[in-house]
């Protein structure tokens, strides 16, 4: 078998977070602080005996009879192009929208790297890349594009000065950035 949930439930551990483990239905379930939603839930399956994992979000959005479902699709399947990483789930019953990534491990074994990455990944997109993206489509009917340039010139000047931005400053240097290009692309 290539992973269980005890040997995932390791990484958790070592992560210092709090879970609750379904061994019988190879679930973990855990909760993330999130800036975007009050608790993001996260749930860690294993199928095909253990030879695959995926890490789901409890559902994110609902828009079974929302005015600007079409457009919101339009935006969840440019995201999906835009990462190599995320995935989206629908409920046409309940009208639920979840992200999702996924691992076929096969007859490897997982890694805590593997496994980080996932987890991390799937944070990362659902909360500072797609839920902002969402919450603006949802509410104004148009999706103003991929900001997640200016989330890595964030992200590579945190890195230079060796410290993470407050948010007012990750806030202003986003709309700095934002304007710059703008007025490029404006530009004749």
């Amino acid at each position: 078998m290539a992973t269980t949930i005890k040997h995932i439930s390791q990484f958790l551990d070592r992560r210092g977070w709090l879970y609750q483990a379904n061994k019988d239905a190879n679930t973990i379930r855990t909760r993330v602080e999130a800036s975007q939603l009050e608790n993001l839930v996260i749930v860690i399956e294993l199928t095909e005996n253990g030879e695959y994992l995926s890490l789901r979000t409890s559902p994110l959005v609902q828009v079974k009879d929302h005015v600007y479902k079409g457009v919101l699709f339009q935006t969840l399947l440019t995201i999906a192009s835009e990462s190599k990483l995320l995935r989206w789930e629908y409920e046409p019953t309940t009208g639920d929208i979840r992200a999702s990534v996924g691992l076929a491990l096969e007859d490897a074994t997982l890694t805590e790297k593997q496994f980080n990455r996932l987890l991390n990944g799937l944070i990362y997109l659902v909360d500072d890349v797609s839920l902002p993206r969402i919450k603006s489509v949802l509410a104004t009917g148009e999706d103003k594009g991929d900001r997640s340039a200016a989330i890595q010139v964030i992200s590579m000047v945190e890195r230079f000065i060796a410290k993470p931005l407050d948010k007012e400053a990750k806030a202003s240097l986003e709309q700095a950035i934002a304007q710059q290009c703008c007025s490029l692309i404006s530009k004749p």
